[in-house]
Parts: C-alpha cells; sequence; structure tokens
C-alpha cells in the first residue's frame, strides 16, 4: 500500500497573492540558486558585508567569523562529486518494508514494516540493536528526532502515532485523533518532528494533517484542506512553515503558527507520493506517481526543474544536506541521485528487485538507505 500525489509544472496557486499563468514552467532553472556557498566565494568581502548588517559583530570578531564561514565552505564542497556503492545487504522483517530513516550522523537507522514493527539498526556492523513492538497494524511512518537522535516517532494503520525512547524502546506516548472530522479516523501515513523536537506533525488517509505537543500528547491544531490522502506532510528548517502532499495532485503550504494555509502547488499528472524541503527552506521537491520529480522555488512558488527518468511511480524525494543533490526512490526498483540545480541524473543505484519504498541521506550526504517490497535494505557509501 502507497500513497501517492501527482504536480506538472504549473506552479503555485497561491492563497493570497500570487497565481501564475500555464506559460511559467519548468524553464525557470534560471531562478534555482546556485551553491549556497560556492568556492569562488570572497569570504573577506562577505564577512565585510555581515558585519555592516549585523554590529553586534566587531572588528575583534573578524577572523574568528572569515574561519566559520571558510569551514562552512569546506563542508559544503564535501561529496559534491560522491560516487555511491554497494556495502552491505540487510534483511531487515519478515514482511515488506514501509519506509528507512537514519539518525543525524547515520551511525543507526530505522525501518518500518508491515510486520507492525520498527527497528533499529547499526550502520556499521547491520546488527539490530532494537525491536519497537507495539503497533496493531502495519508501521508506515517512522522518523527520529533529528538532530538529537533519542526519540522515534512511529505512524501506523492502527490510527495512531507513538513516540519511543532511542535507548530503551520504551513508549512513551499515544497520539490519538477523535473519530470526527478534526482528527484521524484513518491510517497515519506520513510524520515529522520539529526541530527543536516539540512538536510531531503527522499526516492521514483521512485528508488532514494534525500538530501534536510531544510533552503532553495533546493535539495543537489540525490542518484541513486538502480533499485526498495525506502522502507526507514535513516542517521547514525553521519550523515556520509546514508542506503538505496529497493524493489530490497538490502541495500544500501551511503556517506553522497558526496552521493558515498560505499556497497550493499544483502540476503533476498523477498523485503526489512524496515531497519535502531543501535545508535553508529555499527550494521544495516533489514526486509523483507520474514518474517525474519536480523543484519549486519557495519563494516564487515556481517550478524551476523536472527531474525525468524513472519508469515508475516516485515513492521518496530527498535533498542531501549541502542542498546540491536529490535522492528518488521508484517503483522500477532504482534510487536515482540528481544535481539539484540542473535536475541532470547523475547515479542510478541498481540491484534491489522490487519497488523501492524509501531512501534516505545521511546529515553528511555521505550514506545512502534504500528500503525495498523485497524485504531489504541496501547500504551505500
Amino acid at each position: 500500500m502507497r500513497t501517492r500525489v501527482p504536480l506538472l509544472c504549473s506552479g503555485f496557486q497561491d492563497n493570497e497573492a500570487h497565481r501564475p499563468g500555464v506559460g511559467e514552467q519548468e524553464n525557470e532553472a534560471q531562478e534555482l540558486p546556485a551553491a549556497v556557498l560556492p568556492a569562488s566565494t570572497d569570504v573577506s568581502a562577505l564577512v565585510e558585508e555581515i558585519q555592516q548588517a549585523e554590529p553586534l559583530i566587531t572588528a575583534s570578531r573578524t577572523e574568528q567569523v572569515k574561519l566559520l564561514i571558510q569551514r562552512l565552505q569546506e563542508k559544503l564542497g564535501q561529496h559534491s562529486n560522491h560516487t555511491f556503492y554497494l556495502f552491505k545487504v540487510l534483511k531487515a522483517h519478515i514482511l515488506p518494508l514501509t519506509n528507512v530513516a537514519l539518525n543525524k550522523s547515520g551511525s543507526c537507522f530505522i525501518t518500518g514494516s508491515y510486520d507492525r514493527t520498527c527497528k533499529l539498526w547499526d550502520t556499521a556492523s547491520g546488527e539490530e540493536l532494537n525491536t519497537l513492538e507495539g503497533h496493531r497494524n502495519v508501521v508506515y511512518a517512522i522518523a527520529f528526532n533529528n538532530p538529537y537522535g533519542d526519540k522515534i516517532a512511529t505512524g501506523s494503520f492502527d490510527k495512531t502515532c507513538k513516540l519511543w525512547s532511542v535507548e530503551t524502546g520504551q513508549c512513551y506516548h499515544t497520539f490519538r485523533g477523535h473519530r470526527a472530522e478534526i482528527g484521524h479516523s484513518a491510517e497515519i501515513i506520513s510524520l515529522s518532528f520539529n526541530t527543536s523536537g516539540d512538536r510531531i506533525i503527522t499526516g492521514s488517509f483521512d485528508h488532514t494533517v494534525i500538530v501534536w505537543d510531544t510533552g503532553t500528547g495533546r493535539k495543537v491544531y489540525t490542518l484541513i484542506g486538502h480533499c485526498a490522502e495525506i502522502s507526507s506532510a514535513v516542517f521547514n528548517w525553521d519550523c515556520s512553515l509546514i508542506l503538505t502532499g496529497s493524493m489530490d495532485k497538490t502541495c500544500m503550504l501551511w503556517d506553522a503558527t497558526n496552521g493558515k494555509c498560505m499556497a497550493t502547488l499544483t502540476g503533476h499528472e498523477d498523485e503526489i507520493l512524496d515531497s519535502c524541503f531543501d535545508y535553508t527552506g529555499k527550494l521544495i521537491a516533489t514526486a509523483s506517481a507520474d514518474g517525474t520529480a519536480r523543484i519549486f522555488s519557495a519563494a516564487t512558488r515556481k517550478c524551476i526543474a523536472k527531474l525525468e527518468g524513472h519508469e515508475g511511480d516516485i515513492s521518496k524525494i530527498s535533498f542531501n544536506p549541502q542542498g546540491n543533490r536529490l535522492l528518488t526512490g521508484s517503483s522500477d526498483k532504482t534510487a536515482r541521485i540528481w544535481d539539484a540545480q540542473t535536475g541532470q541524473c547523475l547515479q542510478v543505484l541498481e540491484g534491489h528487485t522490487d519497488e523501492i519504498f524509501s531512501c534516505a541521506f545521511n546529515y553528511k550526504g555521505n550514506i545512502v538507505i534504500t528500503g525495498s517490497k523485497d524485504n531489504t535494505c541496501r547500504i551505500w557509501r
């Protein structure tokens, strides 16, 4: 069972202002931002510009700021030309996998399955570290509370979300929606922590998304607006926005402080199966059952690149932390690495014998995990 959702490149339907025409499509690649801090950047000039804008950065701090920017520049340039190879194959569950997710360092990862469990694994050894048991149906959505990585959230077709301790496997809370128009009355298909870890959002087949308080287990508010099942729900980097994808072929942008819908992204020819922000929140990527993925500018709400090459549904999509690569997983049994600026396919990860449900980068962007209906996880380095 999968979620799906479509989007062409006609752009965002902005509920307040911008409503682009059909002609504003993927030929907008020039709007795609270049690398955030390319090697050619004049660091001294950049620091001077920062100091003019921020008086708290005094002359005595100039060298320290330069050093920090140079370190960031070096980090952003790492792994830009990395070619992945198959490192390990794990037989993870007795029934098919649904999703995989890495902690920030990439030292461990979790898998969800139709066997109703979530398992914690050591990335280097492939050793099973813990099994989270308690759901009464398929465990479909899973996530670490990165960057901390000490908690795991799981969402299930039993219509609940559970919060667990990574260290002990203890269940802290079970989040249950009311069986009414404001709560989850169907399977939970997507979930995500905010960066501080005090909020979780869950998306459901009941067409709604709920924001929860992780400390109390109480509902904060419900996002209502999609007219079909939800496929994805994520916060942007500063948790000011929520992005949701749906089988109604749209994505919606929401104000995370009040739950108000700010814009609707349209264009795919079939259901949207996944969507995400890059780490700066400037770009949005969408994956669809129409076999394509698209990159949108969060500011202009225009489609600026289209990713073509998969021969089946694209069920997962994610940016690497540097924002210059995209990872997709598909029912065509492959995962692909793409250039986020040009939309060019850089590498095809082959070997799974059935459709890939899930895939993810680690925080450094030098490890990829893929999970498949063939009951295996593959670790790529």
